[in-house]
Order: C-alpha cells, then sequence, then structure tokens
C-alpha cells in the first residue's frame, strides 16, 4: 500500500510503550508513563491518517537476562514474570495500541532503537529520511535513538515531547533540551498535529 504524499519519507518510532515499563509496581516502570499513554495513541492515529509507516520498537529479552545490558542481568531469574521476558504479559504493548496492517515490529535487546538491530538498512529501503518518535524513557532509549538518528544524517528527527516520558519532569526537560541543542525539533503533539508533518 502507497503512503500518502503527506507521510511519504516520514516514519513513527513507538518506543518501549509495553506494559512493563508502563505498569506501576514493575521494577522497570517508568514513572510518568501511563500520563503519555493517550498522546502516544493519538500519535499512531495521526500517522496511520497521513500515511506514515508506523515502527514499533520493543524490548524483549530472554528469560534469564543472556541478551540484556550487564547492570540489569541481576532482574532475570529465568521467570516469565521478570522484566520485558519475549512472550510474557510485561512485554506485550499497552492497551490502547496495537500493531495493524503495514507497521512493523523492531526488537531490540539496547537503549537504541539502531544498535545492533537493521532499523537503519530498513528505514533505508522505504526510503524514509524523516523520523518522529514517541514513548519512553526520554534519557535512555529515546535519547541514544535520537541521537543515533542524527549521526546517520536523516534529513529531520522530532521528538513530540508530551508524547514521551521520563521519570522525572526535570530529567525529561533536560534531555529535551539536549536533544533541541542538536537539531531535533521538539513540538507537542498538538503542535505536530497542526504542522501536518
Amino acid at each position: 500500500m502507497a503512503m500518502e504524499e503527506n507521510g511519504k519519507n516520514t516514519a513513527l518510532l513507538i518506543i518501549d510503550m509495553q506494559k512493563d515499563f508502563v505498569t506501576p509496581g514493575s521494577p522497570v516502570c517508568v514513572h510518568g508513563s501511563q500520563s503519555i499513554v493517550p498522546s502516544v495513541i493519538k500519535a499512531v492515529d495521526i500517522a496511520r491518517l497521513r500515511g506514515i509507516l508506523v515502527v514499533w520498537v520493543v524490548r524483549e529479552h530472554d528469560s534469564l537476562g543472556r541478551d540484556v545490558e550487564l547492570f540489569r542481568r541481576h532482574m532475570y531469574s529465568g521467570k516469565k514474570t521478570d522484566p520485558l521476558v519475549k512472550g510474557s504479559k510485561g512485554a506485550e504493548l499497552v492497551d490502547g495500541l496495537v500493531i495493524t496492517g503495514n507497521d512493523y515490529k523492531l526488537v531490540k535487546t539496547r537503549f537504541s532503537a539502531f544498535f545492533g538491530t537493521n532499523l537503519h538498512s530498513f528505514l533505508q529501503a522505504a526510503d524514509i529520511k524523516k523520523l518522529v518518535v514517541v514513548g519512553v524513557q526520554t534519557p535512555n532509549c529515546i535519547r541514544q535513538t535520537v541521537f543515533d538518528a542524527v549521526e546517520l544524517d536523516y534529513q529531520s528527527v522530532t521528538v513530540i515531547v508530551d508524547a514521551t516520558a521520563a521519570g522525572s519532569p526535570e530529567v525529561h526537560v533536560a534531555n529535551i533540551v539536549d536533544m533541541k541543542n542538536v537539531g531535533v525539533a521538539t513540538p507537542t503533539l498538538q503542535e505536530w498535529c497542526k504542522s501536518g508533518a
């Protein structure tokens, strides 16, 4: 299915909007993530209306943690209840977010969606030149992915500020400022919707 002209060459990356990152009580829950779920849902809806390629970036780990960062391996004991274990409830997308049609799902095991994955080659094959990023969490997976996208010379990189979250508002704002300083656009969801980008 061909993309509409206004969404041509653009992809929306939805990063780590999984139950373990959003559900209170989870050892990897990001404080503030629940509040952005409606904005992420709306961003996905708008992207689909505009013909923007929707890419779901998720973490799925081995139950023994053999593919997780060294500093988190202590959290894994071979149980399905450990964080983001492949096939577990916690690794599922939060309620209201659904992979459909021509969406693309990418599994990562590190902060950046580009690290050790085929994301860049997939986006190049789809002639994607512009990226819009939403999800969690701003200082880790969002920031690493965005900085890699800047390094890879995507024409434009946008982070929707109220469709991303961090452990605290202060950390979120500081990281948004850092990304803005390297040329990343940082609109609100309403501003992005009005821009038609």
